[in-house]
């Protein structure tokens, strides 16, 4: 991300590079082989016209829009990305391969975020969440997602991809670059059903299962590619201990 600091600096270099990028995913998106296990579900829903939350990890979300352009008949799909520099960088790409977004995490303009995302809902609309984003830890679900759906109460879908032709980096998020010419294997699990206004023990709950459905797909579409499955990182110090202490 060193580069892309380098490149912010200027407004029109940094303008060029985001529209680059985004020219380089369509062009992987167009000369991939894709397949898709597990859209019909979302697809029934999108049919009925009913809103859900569609959850990935931060280091597979440079193929999501190719993923919702090819089962979301035309609806649109509006992210929720971070303030940080590399969430405008995010932004001003995906803004290029017609996603809109809301702007805010947990850190920064968290409730004006909240808000945009309910109403979003409200209106019918589906929200795209990156649960381990901005800052990981990595394939790790906050308690976000599950708290936005129980105030609606619509389902989540855990979404994830991997291809053949790839590179993966060591960021803290092992991001996934796909390469031009290989397969796409695009994995859904879902829907997971929160309950409204549920109880702390009941939204862990659906905390963990979002967790779970998000790596079970990881690993599914990993393994569809020949790819060694990319492990979550450790659990957090203090989530560690709190299930220690309830086996106690």
């Amino acid at each position: 991300m060193k580069l892309v600091n380098r490149l912010a600096k200027n407004r029109t270099t940094f303008a060029i590079a985001c529209w680059l990028m985004a020219r380089y995913i369509r062009f992987v998106e167009r000369t991939s082989r894709w397949t898709m296990h597990g859209a019909e579900a979302i697809q029934e829903m999108l049919v009925r016209g009913e809103p859900f939350v569609a959850t990935f990890w931060h280091g597979r979300m440079v193929l999501m829009p190719g993923a919702w352009r090819r089962v979301g008949a035309g609806r649109s799909m509006r992210m929720l990305i971070s303030l940080h520099r590399d969430g405008v960088t995010i932004s001003r790409v995906i803004g290029h391969l017609g996603i809109e977004t809301i702007a805010g995490s947990s850190s920064r303009g968290g409730m004006k975020a909240l808000q945009e995302i309910l109403r979003t809902l409200r209106a019918g609309g589906s929200v795209g969440i990156t649960p381990d984003g901005p800052r990981g830890p990595r394939m790790r679900a906050s308690p976000g997602v599950a708290t936005v759906a129980s105030r609606m109460s619509v389902p989540v879908f855990a979404v994830s991809f991997s291809a053949t032709r790839r590179r993966v980096f060591k960021s803290w998020d092992r991001f996934l670059l796909p390469l031009p010419f290989g397969r796409v294997v695009v994995v859904m699990k879902g829907p997971i059903e929160v309950p409204r206004n549920a109880t702390a023990a009941a939204l862990e709950d659906m905390r963990a299962r979002i967790e779970d459905a998000l790596n079970e797909a990881t690993r599914e579409a990993d393994r569809a590619c020949g790819l060694t499955p990319v492990e979550p990182a450790p659990e957090p110090a203090s989530d560690a201990a709190g299930m220690a202490a309830d086996r106690t």
